[in-house]
């Protein structure tokens, strides 16, 4: 089989299908070029490939170089899905597995295939790991889109490997390479006192505004002394650090709270920080595609703060998908609260996918709506 071949097929499915997003591009094809000799040397069970978006890499090692036992991290639930739906239609089930990013991932790795995430934080604590639990003697071949890699990239990696280098550009792609690994002390998780919620967060890499609290989340708690107060099971979809899922179970003292994300990063650090503030018996963490395994009709509250990205590129596809699930698990007349960036104006698809929609806050960045669901 032709690698060209195999990226003609692959699909992005379950995540959003759209004619200007892709399953394949040039810093996949990029990483391969740059990572080829080290892939051909590559003994079976010696090579990870870390956050592969749709199985490029994974199932492109093992056609290209006959990989086998590769071991794979991915945050994002939804390209985990991906992946493992590429590879059941390939028929290569076998020659991959899905790891935590940890020992159990890295241990006796020699080659690292990685897609460079667009938050140094993430990169921090991804380069940290590898140095940490891989060979000595790992190489890291990192690839991204030019838009998205800064020269602060490299000075992360410089953190925890002796050599780094850059590859020319093409196709607007380009890859940074890591030698020398220089193992040292974990920078995260993260830990931080928000002291005007009296709240302690705990953030991985790679969970959305770290420790901070984010302008939007900001924006709609403002407006949880309105939610409905019987509410007995609720839902904090697209949760992050768990900021909503924690004042979700404060403010309303009878109710259980599902925090529910597509990352792992974010669902490990919404974990934490309800732990720390003694929720955990209160919340109840779900590494999920917006909240499939989440049962229908079943919910009475669900407070989302959706994204307005699907990896690189604008879209509206990734919201659209968080309000079909919330019309889906919602109970006959229960509520959604919602804030988004006001030029979005999510309220015409909110009103069509949930029910009746009523804006219930609105400032200069940001419009909080209230939704409920049809009968």
């Amino acid at each position: 089989m032709l690698i060209d071949e195999l990226y003609d097929r692959l699909r992005r499915f379950p995540d959003v299908e759209a004619p200007n997003l892709f399953a394949v591009d040039g810093a996949d094809r990029l990483l391969f070029d740059e990572a080829a000799s080290a892939l051909e040397s590559a003994a079976p069970g010696t090579v990870v490939v870390v956050d592969d978006q749709y199985g490029a890499l994974t199932l492109g090692a093992a056609v290209r170089f006959g990989a086998e036992r590769i071991r794979v991290h991915q945050d994002s639930v939804v390209a985990e899905r991906a992946l493992a739906a590429n590879a059941e239609r390939e028929g290569f089930t076998d020659r991959y597995r899905s790891c935590g990013l940890d020992a159990d991932l890295l241990a006796g790795t020699r080659v690292v295939l990685l897609r460079l995430p667009r938050s140094l934080s993430a990169l921090t604590e991804i380069a940290e790991t590898v140095a940490r639990h891989a060979d000595p003697e790992v190489v890291v071949f990192a690839g991204g889109r030019d838009k998205h890699i800064g020269l602060a990239m490299n000075d992360v990696l410089a953190a925890s490997f002796a050599e780094v280098r850059a590859s020319r550009g093409r196709q607007k792609s380009r890859v940074l390479t890591a030698r020398g690994a220089t193992p040292g002390p974990a920078s995260y998780p993260v830990r931080e006192r928000l002291d005007e919620l009296d709240l302690t967060v705990v953030a991985h890499g790679a969970a959305f505004a770290g420790p901070r609290l984010d302008i939007g989340t900001r924006f709609l708690l403002e407006h949880f002394p309105n939610l409905d107060a019987d509410a007995r099971l609720a839902v904090d979809l697209g949760c992050g650090t768990g900021i909503l899922a924690a004042m979700l179970a404060r403010q309303l003292p009878a109710v259980r709270v599902i925090a529910t994300d597509q990352s792992a990063a974010a669902v490990a650090s919404a974990a934490e920080t309800a732990a720390a503030n003694g929720l955990a018996d209160r919340i109840d963490t779900l590494r999920d595609d917006a909240a499939s395994s989440v049962a229908a009709g079943s919910v009475d509250l669900v407070v989302c703060n959706p994204p307005f990205h699907i990896g690189a590129a604008v879209h509206t596809g990734a919201a659209r998908k968080m309000f079909d699930a919330a019309a889906r698990i919602l109970r006959p007349g229960g509520q959604m609260w919602t804030v988004y960036n006001r030029h979005l104006d999510y309220r015409p698809a909110l009103a069509g996918i949930v029910g009746p929609t009523r804006v219930e806050g609105r400032n200069r960045k940001f419009t909080v709506t209230r939704s409920v669901r049809s009968r």
